[in-house]
């Protein structure tokens, strides 16, 4: 049963997230054979406050 963990900054649309888990669990499919069925997506939504590049939280980074 593979499992996938994905972070992703928050904010994004239900649709967009949906659309995401499809395709992932679909490539999870073509590359390792496993039926759709066992195959586990797990998304992880952070805050820009919690996601730091080069010393600066995104929050900061965005305009």
């Amino acid at each position: 049963m593979p499992l996938v963990q994905l972070h992703i900054l928050e904010g994004r649309s239900e649709a967009a997230k949906r659309q995401l888990i499809t395709e992932v669990t679909e490539a999870v499919h073509r590359a390792l054979g496993s039926p759709t069925e066992s195959i586990r997506v797990l998304l992880y939504e952070l805050p820009k406050e919690h996601w730091a590049v080069g010393g600066k939280p995104m929050s900061e980074r965005q305009s």
